[in-house]
């Protein structure tokens, strides 16, 4: 019998049935491989994040490439370093010693983020903890240098803006190294208890020396307008002397007395007995008449004033009027020197 040729699909099964062992485990360990590397080839990249890829047998740190967020396969033996690139903010407290010895304590907020173009050189350079490593020795050292040469009053009381200064400084000198600090929030300044005490009581002073500043150029300012108003009124008086005629006193005087007559009041009326003289209206609330004095706003030069009296003089008047009326009880003078006594001894 002649050989049949085998043809190349049932090679191929046959090689498969031979091997099937060997598949198995090799697609068993390929599992097992990927399971177990699954975390350093599969790598999610969360929001707010950003990558940098370190090649272990391809030339090192990717300091050109920045992952961005998403899901990113790479090989297992390389690995991905992952940064947050949002604003983040990190508390630090230290001490800085004054140009006369003191001790001060500043708690400080600072608020950064990395830059994200130079990602790959601050990994290559500096390292995910370039906080710890850059950012708060730098800003301790450039605080400590600008606010070392004053005293305590002049750095607790931000003096022609001291401290604004420093922080602009240590700004500048932390921004050169591929970070970027937004801004350094001074939280507190501790100073010991007595040197605040003797600082504010110091501050109290020159507010009080202050105000009676304040209240002497207002005294001041407030003569200056007094003397104004005095010049001014001076003026007027002067001005309305100068226009105070006979008929414009006649016309005033006129003017009172029609304002008096329209009262309500109970009033006498006393007319003047000369060439131009006016009527005075004497009046009170309770019906007694009282004087009104006559000025020369209510009577002309040339009118006669009457005499009035008050009710208490009247009264006084009406006794001694009474007193006056009673009949004599005394014996007249020309009695007695009719009536002698008749002498003794002698004859009529």
């Amino acid at each position: 019998m002649e050989n049949k040729p085998i043809s190349a699909n049932a090679q191929f099964k046959r090689w498969i049935r031979r091997k099937v062992p060997l598949l198995i485990v090799a697609t068993l360990l390929t599992a097992l491989v990927v399971i177990f590397f699954f975390n350093r080839i599969v790598i999610t990249i969360h929001s707010g994040q950003a990558g940098v890829l370190y090649r272990l047998f391809g030339g090192g740190t990717e300091t050109d490439t920045i992952y961005p967020e998403g899901i990113h396969i790479i090989n297992p033996f390389n690995t991905m370093y992952l940064y947050d690139v949002r604003k983040q903010i990190a508390l630090h407290e230290f001490d800085v010693i004054t140009n006369k010895g003191l001790s001060i304590h500043l708690s400080l907020a600072v608020r950064y983020r990395p830059e994200y173009e130079l990602l790959g050189i601050l990994h290559q350079r500096i390292g995910p903890d370039y906080l710890n490593l850059v950012i708060l020795p730098q800003i301790e050292s450039v605080m400590r240098k600008q606010l070392g040469s004053y005293t305590a009053e002049q750095i607790y009381t931000n003096e022609a803006g001291l401290l604004t200064n420093a922080i602009l400084s240590a700004l500048d000198e932390v921004g050169r190294n591929y970070v970027a600090v937004e801004d350094i929030i001074i939280r507190s300044i501790t100073l010991p208890p007595e040197i605040v005490d003797a600082i504010e009581d110091k501050l109290k002073q020159e507010e009080f020396m202050k105000s009676y500043e304040f209240r002497l150029k207002t005294a001041e300012q407030e003569a200056a307008r007094m003397a104004i108003e005095a010049g001014g009124i001076k003026t007027y008086h002067d001005t309305i002397n100068s226009s105070l005629t006979e008929q414009v006193l006649r016309s005033k005087g006129i003017e009172a007395t029609a304002k008096l007559a329209a009262s309500p009041n109970a009033k006498v009326v006393v007319i003047g007995s000369g060439k131009d003289g006016l009527p005075i209206i004497l009046g009170g609330d309770n019906g007694v008449s009282s004087p009104i004095p006559a000025t020369s706003e209510t009577l002309p030069a040339d009118a006669p004033l009457t005499e009035t009296t008050t009710p208490a003089a009247q009264a006084d008047g009406k006794k001694t009027k009474d007193k006056d009326k009673q009949p004599s009880t005394s014996v007249p003078n020309e009695q007695k020197l009719t009536n002698p006594p008749p002498a003794t001894g002698d004859k009529p």
